[in-house]
């Protein structure tokens, strides 16, 4: 159902001022929505940053690690004449190895500083790789032979690495941007338990640090644009999941004493879906109980009328004559006591709405059962006559029960004579107690039946007009569903009728 946004004059409706507007902007729910969503956007964008620098540093330490350690292996392997496997393409065939008397364990000095320039001559070294040698503590050679200060032969780590005697791996923090940190191994080349020599392999993680910086700041781009998408995206996709409480906000601008037909299309399931059946809902008892207000006025003032005109008729026309006056007098009182009990009628069906309407109370059935029948024999000379036989006790409101029962009594005295018969019975069947009145008078129309329990209705086609003003059996409904039951009727035109009133059975007090 689309609806247009009605114009409005009132000076609530549309803000005049600059202040009013910045609030209906900024405190708007696509406003607060949108304004949380990106809060947590940028939460997560903020923590995942470091979480994925941290985790690609790792990354960087361990490959930086293994790349040092496959040197070494490769060293160790050379230097007992061997290869580890196929995986070794920084050295040549095997068997070339084994006949090159270079590549053979060293006994001397001589042998070993062979042995390293072989080495270091087949050894082809990446970015940031640094392979060091010392002979007899004294620095030797280096591949590349360019090296960082901190690699230089007088540093105060080389004069560290030069007397080392035992295998040793570390990382080292430098402050220099240009190296970053140093990842090391040193392995020292024995002789007959006698250090000959050692060879350090360094890498530096300058070169992969700036690489993941680099992937960084791209990650940080593309994110930055990948939220701000979202975030349009967001924004449009909140204003459509809104549009319902749009339709609400203009639904109940229109809605007026005049007016209570709005309501809103109903789309898909979710909560959205739910408050549009609720607010369907809740104008539909609006609207009901604004026709009932407006029927129960009306029909009031109808009733009303009546005793009114007849009363200022009498008034009007009385004369002096003392005979005439007692006749006009008791005229108007009689047309005041039917005002009064409409009014009294009018006063309870108001009350029935109230949670303090009923007082509860444990009731002896037999006894009840008695005194409703001794009651109900005073409203008119008819075939009185009583069943069942109900003995025990149960919870209800006793006075307003008997007043429920004496309607439905009086109500049958109205449509039936002398002959008939009405009977008044009470039985306890599946957990629920029925009262009910039958009487063989003229019955009700099945057209009628659905429509006599209404505030002043009466049957279409009786013979007969009741003396009241309609609110009896109004009352007896209202009196059954304030207990939580119903009444209920059984009638065919010329075979009598049937009321029922039937509430759940009560024997302790909740």
């Amino acid at each position: 159902m689309q609806q247009q946004v009605p114009t409005v004059t009132s000076k609530h409706s549309h803000p005049t001022t600059r202040q009013s507007l910045g609030q209906k902007i900024f405190w708007a729910a696509q406003t607060r929505i949108l304004f949380w969503y990106s809060a947590i956007l940028l939460f997560i964008f903020l923590v995942s940053i470091p979480a994925f620098r941290y985790l690609l540093s790792i990354q960087i330490n361990q490959r930086v690690r293994r790349d040092v350690s496959e040197k070494i292996e490769v060293f160790n392997n050379l230097l007992e004449g061997e290869l580890l496997d196929e995986h070794n393409v920084e050295v040549d065939d095997p068997a070339l190895i084994k006949k090159d008397r270079r590549f053979q364990t060293p006994y001397s000095k001589a042998e070993l500083i062979e042995f390293f320039d072989a080495y270091l001559a087949r050894q082809i070294t990446e970015d940031d790789i640094f392979l060091l040698t010392f002979v007899e503590g004294e620095f030797y050679q280096s591949s590349p032979r360019a090296r960082p200060t901190i690699f230089k032969s007088d540093s105060p780590l080389i004069k560290q690495w030069k007397k080392q005697t035992t295998a040793t791996q570390g990382q080292i923090s430098t402050n220099d941007p240009q190296i970053g940190d140093v990842v090391y191994i040193v392995e020292p080349v024995t002789v007959r338990g006698q250090p000959l020599g050692v060879l350090v392999i360094a890498h530096t993680t300058r070169g992969e640090q700036a690489e993941a910086i680099e992937a960084v700041g791209v990650v940080v781009k593309v994110i930055a644009a990948v939220l701000l998408l979202v975030l349009i995206l967001a924004w449009l996709a909140s204003g459509r999941v809104l549009s319902p409480l749009k339709s609400l906000s203009h639904a109940t601008r229109r809605i007026s004493e005049s007016d209570l037909n709005q309501r809103l299309e109903v789309q898909g399931t979710g909560q959205i879906a739910d408050l549009a059946h609720s607010f369907n809902a809740m104008m539909d008892r609006l609207e009901a109980s604004f026709i009932s207000q407006r029927n129960l006025i009306n029909d009031a003032g109808h009733e009303l009328r009546t005793p009114i005109t007849i009363i200022q008729g009498h008034l009007e026309l009385i004369s002096d004559d003392p005979t005439e006056q007692q006749e006009t007098l008791a005229v108007v009182r009689d047309e005041l006591d039917r005002m009064t009990r409409l009014v009294n009628d009018l006063l309870l069906l108001a009350k029935s709405e109230r949670p303090d309407f009923l007082q509860v109370e444990l009731v002896d059935l037999d006894g009840f059962t008695e005194e409703l029948f001794s009651k109900a024999q005073t409203l008119a000379e008819r075939n009185w006559a009583l069943e069942g036989n109900v003995t025990g006790l149960a919870i209800f409101d006793r006075q307003r029960m008997t007043q429920a029962v004496m309607n439905l009594a009086q109500n049958a005295t109205q449509f039936t004579q002398v002959r008939d018969t009405i009977t008044l019975g009470l039985a306890i069947t599946q957990g629920e107690m029925h009262f009910w009145v039958r009487d063989t008078g003229e019955g009700i129309a099945l057209s009628d039946q659905t429509r006599i329990f209404d505030r002043f209705a009466r049957a279409a086609n009786s013979r007969r007009r009741s003396e009241g003003a309609g609110l009896g059996l109004s009352i007896v409904k209202s009196i059954a569903e304030a207990h939580g039951g119903e009444v209920t009727v059984r009638s065919q035109p010329g075979q009598g009728a049937t009321f029922a009133i039937v509430i759940p059975l009560q024997t302790k007090e909740k």
